[in-house]
């Protein structure tokens, strides 16, 4: 590998990018670029096989107990938020850039480590995380779904279904896009008590229908499901058995008309 010799803003917006620092319309924006730019493109897969290593290599940091209790705050609504960044922190960039330069002479090494992880459950964990450390986990505040769902309309290619679960005690927080492999996708925030449940709807790899598996990551629970065209990943850090009931009664209720 050569190293990349794109301007430094270009370097900048793909490494922001990976550490989840812009907003959906910029990053849709940069994937437009990448689309249509093979360097950048390039770039960007040599930033993500440093991140990807940086996680399989280097020994993850447990927060601090202050900000776990702030995150977990954000379910209420007279606690404090923790407002995003608007920049890439000098640590995240920092070790990108190293990792970066790891990655142009050691190619050979990196097809040797661990299989890489399943990119679509990352990314979606991604998108809650970012979303719990946001001001606001939601692109669009409404408990109405018939303004949630024309939000949609217009940004992505199909509006996701939307299912009234207020009455069960999951009511609708509002909508976000998350990215899902380079793609915009739309993201349902649902409340239960002071949890937060990100249903994120990905365009599905084949037609076949399956049940809901259950799986864990970072500390949370992860649903997942495919019905018709579409897999659903529902994550929360509720249990597994509340999360389980969410799910059911989002798979048997009737959506908006």
């Amino acid at each position: 590998m050569t190293r990349s010799t794109l301007p430094d803003d270009s370097t900048m917006l793909i490494h922001a990018y990976l550490d989840g620092e812009l907003d959906p319309a910029n990053a849709l924006e940069v994937e437009r670029r990448m689309t249509a730019d093979p360097a950048l493109a390039a770039e960007y897969k040599r930033a993500e096989a440093l991140q990807r290593l940086m996680r399989e290599r280097l020994p993850r940091e447990a927060a601090p107990d202050a900000l776990r209790a702030r995150v977990e705050a954000l379910g209420g609504t007279k606690r404090p938020r923790i407002q995003p960044s608007r920049q890439p922190s000098w640590r995240a960039l920092a070790a990108s850039i190293a990792v970066t330069a790891m990655v142009a002479g050691g190619g050979a090494w990196i097809a040797r480590g661990p299989q890489a992880q399943d990119t679509v459950r990352d990314a979606v964990v991604a998108g809650h995380v970012r979303a719990l450390m946001a001001s606001q986990p939601v692109d669009i505040i409404s408990g109405d779904q018939h303004t949630v769902k024309p939000w949609f309309s217009g940004r992505i290619p199909a509006a996701p279904r939307v299912v009234d679960l207020a009455k069960q005690d999951f009511p609708l927080a509002g909508g976000r896009l998350d990215v899902v492999e380079l793609k915009a996708v739309p993201t349902l925030v649902y409340r239960h008590r002071q949890h937060l449940i990100s249903l994120t709807a990905v365009p599905a790899a084949s037609a076949a229908d399956t049940a809901p598996a259950l799986r864990k990551a970072d500390g949370y629970n992860i649903l997942r499901w495919t019905e018709g065209e579409t897999t659903y990943w529902a994550i929360s850090d509720l249990g597994a058995g509340d999360l389980g009931r969410f799910v059911e009664l989002f798979r048997s209720g009737a959506p908006e008309q």
